[in-house]
């Protein structure tokens, strides 16, 4: 160690030590000087953005020093001239103070001058982790203000910044002819190339308290092409996001014209920000969006609102145009109030049925608001909510939307102290309101026995036994079109009990080099006659037999009606595991065993006493091919009376996706969930270049008579076009989208829209 007091005498006497320790202590201020900034813009000497991934200089580690006052550095060489008063440090040099490391290949301080000059391969890293290069680095003996020529500074958050001169003064650092970017400036061979995108300007200023860089006199350049001049502008440091303008986004169509939209961002407080986006159009008048987060200890919500004044046509066939306020809102959140109780909740709202489609915010038709309440503990869970419903559909009637408050569920799991198996105990209450249309509350107590077991020779069989007691009141019963959901007006009550065994026997054996598991699994259930239509039927009306509920004790959906037969399911499972391919299957129908009529109608594969075929079949190809395809059978004819296909082929850059849906039930019309229909979509991507991809999908709603003869369709009505290209890399989203829709409600009328969208990352806004 060699304090800087007392350094030898004689002129110019050279020492090369190993891992030199030196100790100033009349230098204060850190070594480091780093500069923040993005772009420049002179047309002479502009800098050039660089690799530098690795320091310019390899040395070893230099020993942290003991007190912010004092600086450790490690040299080959260190010379002392006591006539001009100057150090000269060579060699690996390596200089650190609180946190900051310069390296260079010399450093030299003239104690008389105060000047400290860093030459040859500088580098300097500060203590977040950013890494700045330059030629000559020439600072004060403080260390707090001084000159860098031939900048590049390598962000650790993403991102370089190439400056022809730099300058600190009171903490405020000026560049010149400067450029910003975080995109890749080399390609894939090592070679240089010019960035996807980058900043330029005459001069940036980076003001640290502030965490935030200006420009003046800067453009923003797109594959070297100048597409914006930016004389004055400003962005915040890093990912954290400030205050400012985001980027703007451009949409023509043929109903609002050309869209152009501003957002603007607002970092209230690091854990609440607002954003507010006017909407500009050519053909209608402007309208408002504003979006609100909060990040809280408890949890997060959010609130988006769209708010305009313009004209409107309903969906009703006499509607007339009329001018009026129109609006949406929608807002969501979830509180962790305590490792057990949590509330979420969601609001969706729109002052009128074609807003959404009009404006292109959403393409729901529904619009659902819940609050719920839950506790979840190891063997309990509790749930308090309510929920309301807005159709935007042109054939619901308002007054008929259901209110749900409260739906109260418990449920507790309790171990069977006799028998074995596991006890659910369940409450559950509901209450539906309607402005104009039935109303009904509902409770009821059940209880849900099971046990498994293995037998000796590999059978599993599970034995259930279910009982629960329901309690109804319901008015204005006849408000209900289907006479099946009405039930009975006033008090009514319904007990319900079943029994059931299930049994499966797999099979494992070896098959092609892999493995193969073929299962037999029957099912018997009994159910005595239940008193169904008594009661209002407002969970349970969309019923339809599938792989899904075929062995389900209950196969409705909800609580208000439960299959009061008596049944044996039959079925078969099958699973193929080889090195690189799967199969899974399974197929299988169920028997009536009494004679009694059932409150299944025709359509749903249930309503005789053999039940329709049903299966499904999924086969895997690594990731590279799936399809899965789930089918309904006539139990005399064999026709398909359901037929689905989901299909995904491709890797995650060149893929193509096909779903298809026909529903051919011959419905007789008791339920009006049941209706048939034939549909498909394709969707698909292909990358074209290393960068450049084109995608494409549509939505063709296939209906004809032969579904539907009471239908006008002539079996081919598109519903949705969509198509276009992109540009994706590490730093840039590009693209060009065109979009068809055919729906024509009110004034959300059929048109072609086209959207250019544009994302710059690692900005910070």
């Amino acid at each position: 160690m060699i304090d800087s007091m007392l350094l030898p005498s004689p002129p110019s006497e050279h020492f090369r030590p190993t891992g030199t320790r030196l100790r100033l202590s009349g230098l204060a201020g850190s070594v480091a000087f780093m500069l923040f900034a993005h772009a420049s813009m002179a047309a002479a000497q502009e800098p050039v953005l660089q690799d530098l991934t690795k320091p310019a200089v390899s040395a070893p580690d230099t020993p942290l020093p003991q007190s912010d006052e004092e600086i450790a550095f490690s040299a080959d060489a260190l010379n002392y001239d006591t006539d001009t008063q100057t150090v000269t440090a060579s060699g690996n040099v390596q200089l650190l103070r609180q946190g900051n490391r310069l390296r260079a290949d010399t450093v030299v301080w003239n104690r008389s001058t105060g000047s400290v000059v860093a030459r040859g391969n500088v580098s300097v890293t500060d203590p977040d982790g950013n890494i700045g290069y330059g030629d000559q680095i020439d600072v004060t003996d403080s260390l707090k203000d001084g000159v860098v020529t031939n900048m590049l500074l390598v962000l650790d958050k993403g991102g370089r910044l190439a400056a022809t001169r730099g300058q600190r003064v009171n903490n405020v650092y000026t560049l010149t002819h400067a450029a910003y970017s975080p995109c890749p400036v080399v390609d894939e061979d090592g070679c240089p190339k010019e960035p996807s995108w980058q900043i330029k300007a005459v001069k940036v200023i980076y003001r640290p308290d502030r965490q935030r860089v200006y420009y003046q006199g800067a453009r923003l350049e797109l594959f070297g092409i100048p597409i914006a001049v930016l004389p004055v502008f400003s962005h915040p440091v890093g990912g954290g996001g400030g205050t400012g303008f985001l980027m703007p986004d451009l949409r023509i169509n043929g109903v609002n014209g050309l869209e152009a939209t501003a957002p603007y961002y607002i970092k209230l407080a690091p854990n609440r920000d607002l954003t507010i986006t006017p909407h500009v159009y050519t053909r209608v008048l402007p309208m408002m969006e504003a979006s609100y987060r909060s990040l809280t200890s408890k949890g997060a919500y959010r609130v988006t609102g769209y708010l305009t004044y313009g004209s409107r046509i309903g969906s009703g066939a006499t509607a007339q145009p009329q001018r009026d306020v129109r609006g949406y809102i929608e807002a969501s959140g979830k509180f962790q109030l305590n490792p057990q109780w949590s509330i979420t909740g969601a609001l969706r709202r729109s002052t009128d049925t074609t807003f959404l489609r009009r404006y292109s915010i959403t393409n729901d038709d529904r619009l659902r608001s819940t609050i719920n309440a839950e506790r979840i503990d190891t063997d309990s869970y509790l749930s308090i909510a309510g929920w309301s419903i807005q159709s935007l559909r042109a054939g619901d009637r308002p007054g008929q939307m259901p209110i749900a408050l409260p739906v109260i569920d418990y449920r507790r799991r309790l171990v069977d102290p006799l028998l074995g198996g596991n006890v659910q105990l369940q409450l559950n209450t509901l209450a539906i309101t309607r402005a104009s249309g039935q109303d009904t509350q509902r409770a009821f107590v059940s209880a849900e026995w099971n046990l498994r077991r293995l037998t000796g020779l590999g059978q599993e069989i599970t034995f259930t036994g279910f009982a629960r007691g329901d309690v109804y009141h319901s008015s204005d019963n006849l408000l209900t079109a289907v006479a099946d959901y009405r039930g009975q007006s006033g008090w009514q009550s319904r007990g319900i009990v079943a029994a059931a065994a299930d049994a499966r026997w797999p099979f494992i054996g070896s098959f092609l080099g892999g493995v193969q598991r073929i299962t037999p699994r029957v099912q018997i259930v009994a159910a005595p006659r239940l008193a169904n239509l008594s009661v209002p039927n407002e969970d349970s009306r969309s019923v339809d037999l599938e792989d899904s509920n075929l062995f389900a004790l209950n196969r409705f959906a909800g609580y208000d009606r439960f299959e009061d037969s008596s049944r044996i399911t039959f079925g078969v499972e099958y699973a193929l595991d080889l090195n690189d391919f799967t199969l899974e299957s399974v197929v299988g129908q169920s028997y009536r065993i009494n004679r009694r009529a059932t409150i299944l109608p025709d359509g749903t594969g249930l309503s005789d006493r053999v039940s329709d075929i049903v299966g499904r079949t999924t086969v895997r190809y690594r990731d590279f091919v799936k399809v899965t395809h789930r089918y309904r059978l006539d139990k005399d004819s064999l026709a398909i009376r359901r037929n689905e296909i989901d299909a995904a082929v491709g890797s995650h850059q060149t893929y193509a996706t096909i779903g298809y849906l026909r529903f051919n039930r011959n419905v007789t019309g008791r339920l009006e969930d049941l209706s048939d229909r034939e549909e498909v979509r394709l969707g698909a991507r292909v990358k074209i270049a290393r960068y450049w991809s084109v995608f494409g999908s549509t939505i063709i709603d296939l209906t004809g008579k032969r579904e539907d003869p009471l239908t006008t369709a002539d079996g081919f009505d598109p519903v949705r076009h969509r198509a276009g290209i992109a540009y994706q890399n590490d730093c840039l989203d590009l693209s060009l989208t065109w979009r068809r829709d055919f729906q024509f409600v009110g004034d959300a009328r059929p048109t072609n829209t086209f959207q250019l969208r544009l994302a710059f990352r690692n900005l910070g806004i």
